[in-house]
Order: C-alpha cells, then sequence, then structure tokens
C-alpha cells in the first residue's frame, strides 16, 4: 500500500469504526444495565429476576411463537423471493419499473402503516360485501389476532428485503452458464435449478437469514394485525413493548438482550455453514 493511499484507507476505516462503535456500545449499555438491574434469582415477587423472566409463561411461549413464526416466514419468503429476484433479473417486461418500486414498498411505508393495511385488506375488503376475514371464517380459518396474522405480518416486510438480495444476487451471476446448458439440451426449469440455485445459494442463505431476522425484530405490523395477546400471539419484540408500558425496564432490557443473542447465533451460524459448504454449494 503505497503512502498516498493511507489517508483514504484511514478515513473509511475512521468511518466504519464509528458505527462499529456505536452498536457495540449500544449492547454494552445493555448488558451492564440488564445484568446489574436484574438479579439471578430474588425471594421478592414483585421484582424481576433472571429465573423468573426465563422460567415465566408468558415469555416461554413468546420465544416459542417467535422461532415457529421467523421460521416459517423466512421459508415463505425465499419461496416468492427467488423466482421473483430471477424474474427482475434476467427479463424484461412491460411495468418492470413499476413492479420494482412497488415490491419496496414494505421496505419504506413505516411499520404501522403496514400492519393497517393489513387489518383493513382481511376485515375490509371487498367494501359492502362480506369480508375476506369474513369468508375465511366460515371455513373455519381465523387470521386476524391469531397466529396466521403474526406469520403474514413478518412476512409482508421481510420478503422485500429477500426480493432485493435476490435480484442482487442473480444480477450478480452471468447467464452464460445457464445458457450453455439450454444449448446442451436443458429445458429453461432445468437450467434454473440445475445451474442457476447452485450458483446464487449464497445469495438464498443471505436472503433466508435477512429474512428471518428481520421477523424477528418486526413489530409495528404485528401490534396492528396480530395484536399484543399474551400466550396466543405475543412474540418478542411484544413483549418488549408491554414490559416497557407497565415500567418494567429491566425484564425489557433482558428480553432484548436475548432477542440480539438468538440474531448474532442464527447470524454467526449461517455464515459457518456458508463458509463450510462454499466450495461444494456455491460454486457448484
Amino acid at each position: 500500500m503505497s503512502k498516498s493511499d493511507k489517508p483514504f484507507l484511514a478515513a473509511i476505516s475512521s468511518l466504519a469504526a464509528i458505527y462499529l462503535l456505536l452498536i457495540v456500545l449500544m449492547l454494552v449499555a445493555d448488558a451492564i444495565y440488564g445484568f446489574r438491574a436484574v438479579p439471578f434469582s430474588s425471594d421478592d415477587p414483585d421484582k424481576a429476576s433472571l429465573v423468573k423472566i426465563f422460567t415465566d409463561k408468558a415469555v416461554i411461549n413468546s420465544i416459542k411463537l417467535t422461532l415457529f413464526s421467523c421460521t416459517v416466514s423466512a421459508i415463505l419468503s425465499l419461496i416468492v423471493a427467488v423466482p421473483t429476484g430471477y424474474l427482475l433479473s434476467r427479463y424484461n417486461f412491460p411495468g418492470k419499473l413499476l413492479v420494482d418500486a412497488i415490491l419496496d414498498i414494505p421496505i419504506v411505508l413505516p411499520p404501522l402503516v403496514v400492519g393497517l393495511s393489513l387489518l383493513l385488506l382481511f376485515n375490509k375488503m371487498p367494501p359492502g360485501g362480506t369480508s375476506f376475514e369474513d369468508m375465511l371464517n366460515s371455513l373455519g380459518i381465523e387470521i386476524t389476532f391469531n397466529v396466521a396474522a403474526v406469520i403474514i405480518a413478518q412476512f409482508s416486510v421481510a420478503c422485500a428485503f429477500s426480493v432485493r438480495t435476490m435480484r442482487n444476487t442473480f444480477d450478480q451471476i452471468s447467464p452464460r452458464t445457464e445458457q450453455v446448458a439450454q444449448t446442451l439440451g436443458c429445458s429453461r426449469a432445468r437450467a434454473f435449478f440445475s445451474v442457476v440455485i447452485p450458483e446464487s445459494w449464497r445469495g438464498i442463505s443471505t436472503a433466508g437469514t435477512l429474512a428471518w431476522t428481520r421477523s424477528m425484530g418486526e413489530f409495528g405490523p404485528i401490534l396492528v394485525f396480530a395484536g399484543t395477546i399474551p400466550n396466543k400471539t405475543e412474540v418478542l419484540s411484544s413483549t418488549v413493548f408491554l414490559e416497557i408500558t407497565t415500567g418494567s425496564l429491566e425484564t425489557a432490557v433482558i428480553v432484548s438482550l436475548m432477542m440480539v443473542t438468538i440474531a448474532v447465533v442464527v447470524l454467526v451460524g449461517v455464515r459457518m455453514w456458508d463458509r463450510k459448504n462454499e466450495g461444494g454449494l456455491y460454486h457448484g
């Protein structure tokens, strides 16, 4: 590295370090406050403790629902994002720019607006007649203020991030290999599954991880569309909100640290898995 490059490298490194430091300091503040304010155990029934928090039925159910709903949401996001990203990357069609912009709406809209839109869609549409919710109820299916609403609320936002990730992934993959496969007799579908998917595995992994972690952090749409019903629709993000509104800041911090831990484990685990399988999966 030449001397002339050092100032530039120092400048960009400093900017990255400032943001990194901000994130680390936020986590450190949570950890210090939480573990100083919340003892491991307590004989006082009105005082929070780690044992009480982690054995509380509502918190346990919140953890279970979070893990379940995030997993389902991530799978649904990939099912939609992979073909959608491929379509946007490989094909030109009338209205493509408009479609591309619409797919980004869940990213730019305030989360509460997404939840309100879902609530209106299921309970007020079609106008002047039987709503979609009533139609589903007649079939024994309940959406609003149920687990299904949690998953739909998470999916509606998380999928948009996955679509963007998959489109960028396919944009970086040369279409030459699938074209060669087609000249050798493969159909477009077979070339997609046998050539494109293995080459895009790293992007699929990233999109799935992003969808999962984004789903775990989702709150606004869930609050409006699914509610925060303990032992029914309460997820970890809802638990943090409920604890703050009731003045239990210590419990909210501990649950927040739990979410951070889960996110770190998922992110690090997926990256380690990607690195381990990079030669076989990503490069075909």
